[in-house]
């Protein structure tokens, strides 16, 4: 009797224990995104748009930055401006070249992102969810590492 009790506790913590990371949908190819992607690393999330002449320069800088962060618990993430979905998100993001991850589902009420009027526009994110950077306009992948090294205190 005990075992099964304990076993019943078990199955019941591991389903409890799974939903408590954020939802934070699928990429730009329909694969869901654990929250653990997310949850309790530093990160980076770009706003763009296939009609923002800045973002499609800024783009390559970012792919490279997403390269040279592998392995630094910071994760690059994009964001469509205008909330494409499905498809039109996937060939949007082949059309830009993006090679980082974009995020279907907007984040914004996640970490209390301010909806930018301008792109293209930069969060950086502690492992907190605490917003520690906005950073306006086209950015390149030397900077952006520039502001997440000081704003880590490195």
């Amino acid at each position: 009797m005990f075992k099964r009790v304990m076993v019943v506790v078990a199955v019941a913590a591991t389903l409890l224990l799974a939903g408590c990371g954020n939802d934070y949908g699928v990429d730009q190819h329909g694969e869901k995104i654990p929250s653990e992607r997310l949850d309790k690393q530093w990160k980076v999330i770009n706003y763009w748009a296939e009609w923002c002449g800045p973002c499609r320069i800024e783009i390559p800088e970012l792919n490279k930055l997403e390269q040279q962060l592998q392995g630094q618990s910071v994760g690059v993430f994009g964001v469509n401006f205008d909330g494409l979905q499905g498809k039109e998100l996937s060939d949007a993001s082949a059309t830009m070249g993006i090679n980082f991850t974009v995020l279907a589902q907007d984040p914004a009420e996640h970490f209390d992102l301010p909806r930018s009027e301008a792109l293209p526009v930069t969060y950086i994110i502690d492992e907190k969810g605490k917003v520690r950077a906005q950073m306006m306009g086209e950015q390149t992948a030397a900077g952006v590492l520039a502001k997440i090294k000081e704003l880590k205190g490195q």
